[in-house]
C-alpha cells in the first residue's frame, strides 16, 4: 500500500509541474506587450540613425566612435515636462574586466538628476531589470539615488512573463520564489561582480530563470511641445560601455507609441504614478522620397515582422543583418528559404568569444554561420567583427525588396528567447524608398564594416571593422547540437 501511494504522489508532483510549466509557457502575456503599432508616415529628416563603433585599425591602434549616448543624454537634457528611460543593465558591475571605456551608468544619473533640479517639476520615470539589484540580493547606489533625488524607480515584474527556461523555472516557481530575497545577507559570490560583495543563494536560483526586460529606450519632450525618442541596442552598463551599437532616434507620434509601451510595463509592474503627456503635432507635409513608414514593434511582432520581410525577398534582392546572436530556427530556415530564391544574404556577427572580461567558446553564433554558410547555396556569406573584449552588440536587420528598404533595430537578438514572447523587447520597423538619404546612410553603416572601409571624415588609420568567415569557421558537431539543446529548451543565457 506504502509504495502505491508513494507512486501515486510521484506521479501527482510531476503532473504539477508539467501543469505549472505548460501554464507559464503559454499563458496571456501582461497587457501592452507584444506590440505591432500602425505604420506612422515621417520625415527622414526627422529620423536620426546613431552609430557606436570600437575597433582598431591596421596599425593596432584602438578607437572608439560613440554617438548613442551623448544623443540620449542630450534628450535628457533638454526635456521640460516628462523623461522616461527603460534599460535592462543599469549598472557599475565590471564581471571580470579590469576598466571601464565610460562610467556610462553614473553619466546617465548625474544627468536625469541633473535635469530633475533644473526643474523640480519633470515627472522622471526609471524602468528597469531586477538583474541591477541582482534579483534582490543587493542594493544598488545608483538606484538609490535616483530614489533619493524623487525619481520614479520601477523594477519589472518579471514574474507575469512567460517562461523560456519552463523545466527550471516550474520548479523555482513552485518551491522558490516564496522565498522572496534582501540584500546584505548574502554569502555566495556575486555572479556579475568579481569584487568583494555577496549575495544571496536565492540571487542565483533567480538568476537561472534566464528571463529580462531585455528593452533600451529612452523619451522625453522638448520645449516645442514634441516627444522625442531613442531605441537602441546599447546598454548604459559600464562594462558595456565600449561595445558596439545601433539606434535612431524618432520624433512625434512613434515616440509617444514607445512611450505608451513603457508605461504599460510600468503599471503592470505597479507602478501608480501619473505622467502627462503632451498633445500631439501636426507632422508637416513631406516629399514622397523622404517618407519613411515607421513602426514600434516589442517581443514576438520583432520576429513576425522579419519573417514577413524575408519571405517577400526575390532574387536580386539583399539581405543585410548584423548581430549579436543569431539562433532562432524560424529565422534562420527563412534565411536559408530567401538564399534558394536568389536572394544575397550578408552577415556580420559577434564571434561570441567575449564577455566581461571571460571567455566564451562561440555559441550559439559560430555553429549557426556554419550552418547557414554550407546549406546557402553559395548566396550566404558571414564576416565576423574583430572584437577585442568588448562585443558587437548590434541589432541591425537591412532587407532591400527591389527600391524598398525594410529595416529593423532595437534590443531584440535574433534568438527563441528575444523573439517568442519571453524577454521584453522593442524595435523599431522602417519601410522607406532605397534611394532616400537615410537609407543610404544605413547601408552605408554596415557596408562599410563589411568592407572595412574608412569614413572619408574619419581622423584614424585603415579600420579592420570584419575579419572573413574562416576566421572563425566551427564544424564541430557537439557544439551544433549543444546550441540546438540550449535554444530549444531555454536552458541558455541567449
Amino acid at each position: 500500500m506504502l509504495k502505491i501511494r508513494t507512486r501515486w504522489i510521484g506521479i501527482g508532483c510531476v503532473m504539477l509541474v508539467a501543469a505549472v510549466a505548460t501554464w507559464n509557457v503559454t499563458k496571456p502575456l501582461p497587457p501592452g506587450t507584444a506590440v505591432s503599432s500602425p505604420p506612422v508616415i515621417s520625415s527622414s529628416a526627422t529620423v536620426k540613425f546613431l552609430a557606436d563603433r570600437s575597433y582598431v585599425d591596421i596599425q593596432g591602434q584602438a578607437f572608439h566612435e560613440q554617438q548613442i549616448f551623448d544623443e540620449i543624454f542630450s534628450v535628457i537634457d533638454n526635456a521640460q515636462s516628462l523623461v522616461v528611460t527603460d534599460f535592462f543593465l543599469l549598472n557599475e558591475q565590471m564581471g571580470a574586466a579590469s576598466g571601464a571605456h565610460r562610467r556610462l551608468s553614473s553619466e546617465l544619473i548625474q544627468h536625469l538628476i541633473a535635469r530633475k533640479l533644473v526643474r523640480p517639476t519633470l515627472a522622471v520615470l526609471v524602468i528597469t531589470d531586477p538583474i541591477n539589484e541582482v534579483y534582490g540580493g543587493a542594493r544598488s547606489a545608483l538606484l538609490d539615488d535616483l530614489r533619493n533625488a524623487g525619481i520614479d524607480v520601477v523594477t519589472t515584474d518579471l514574474g507575469l512573463l512567460r517562461d523560456s527556461n519552463p523545466a527550471y523555472s516550474a520548479l523555482w516557481r513552485l518551491l522558490v520564489q516564496w522565498w522572496g530575497n534582501a540584500p546584505e545577507r548574502g554569502a555566495m559570490p556575486n555572479p556579475f561582480d568579481t569584487g568583494p560583495s555577496q549575495v544571496t543563494l536565492r540571487s542565483w536560483l533567480a538568476l537561472a530563470n534566464f528571463k529580462a526586460n531585455h528593452r533600451k529606450v529612452a523619451i522625453a519632450d522638448r520645449e516645442d511641445g514634441n516627444l522625442v525618442a531613442v531605441v537602441t541596442s546599447a546598454n548604459p552598463h559600464d562594462a558595456s560601455s565600449a561595445h558596439s551599437n545601433v539606434a535612431l532616434r524618432v520624433e512625434g507620434e512613434t515616440a509617444r507609441q514607445v512611450l505608451a509601451a513603457e508605461m504599460a510595463v510600468a503599471r503592470f509592474s505597479g507602478w501608480k504614478g501619473h505622467i502627462y503627456v503632451p498633445e500631439p503635432q501636426v507632422p508637416a507635409a513631406m516629399p514622397p522620397d523622404e517618407a519613411v513608414r515607421i513602426s514600434l514593434l516589442t517581443e514576438i511582432a520583432i520576429r513576425e515582422h522579419l519573417l514577413q520581410a524575408l519571405s517577400q525577398t526575390r532574387n536580386g534582392d539583399m539581405v543585410r543583418i548584423a548581430m549579436f546572436y543569431l539562433a532562432d530556427r524560424k529565422v534562420i530556415d527563412a534565411l536559408l528559404a530567401a538564399a534558394a530564391r536568389g536572394v544575397t544574404v550578408r552577415l556580420i556577427l559577434d564571434p561570441n568569444k567575449d564577455a566581461f572580461g571571460r571567455q566564451k567558446d562561440g555559441v550559439p553564433n559560430r555553429p549557426v554561420a556554419n550552418e547557414l554558410v554550407r546549406e546557402g547555396a553559395g548566396k550566404i556569406d558571414v564576416r565576423w567583427y574583430r572584437t577585442h573584449g568588448e562585443q558587437f552588440h548590434t541589432k541591425l536587420m537591412l532587407i532591400n525588396q527591389a527600391d524598398v528598404l525594410v529595416a529593423s533595430l532595437g534590443s531584440a537578438n535574433l534568438t527563441r528567447r528575444n523573439l517568442a514572447n519571453y524577454n521584453l523587447e522593442a524595435n523599431l520597423a522602417l519601410r522607406m524608398p532605397l534611394s532616400s538619404p537615410l537609407s543610404s546612410q544605413m547601408i552605408g553603416y554596415f557596408d562599410a564594416l563589411w568592407g572595412n572601409i574608412k569614413r572619408p571624415d574619419a581622423q584614424t588609420g585603415e579600420p579592420q571593422f570584419t575579419a572573413p568567415f574562416g576566421a572563425y569557421q566551427d564544424t564541430d558537431w557537439r557544439r551544433y547540437w549543444r546550441y540546438r539543446l540550449m535554444e530549444a529548451t531555454g536552458l541558455s543565457t541567449f
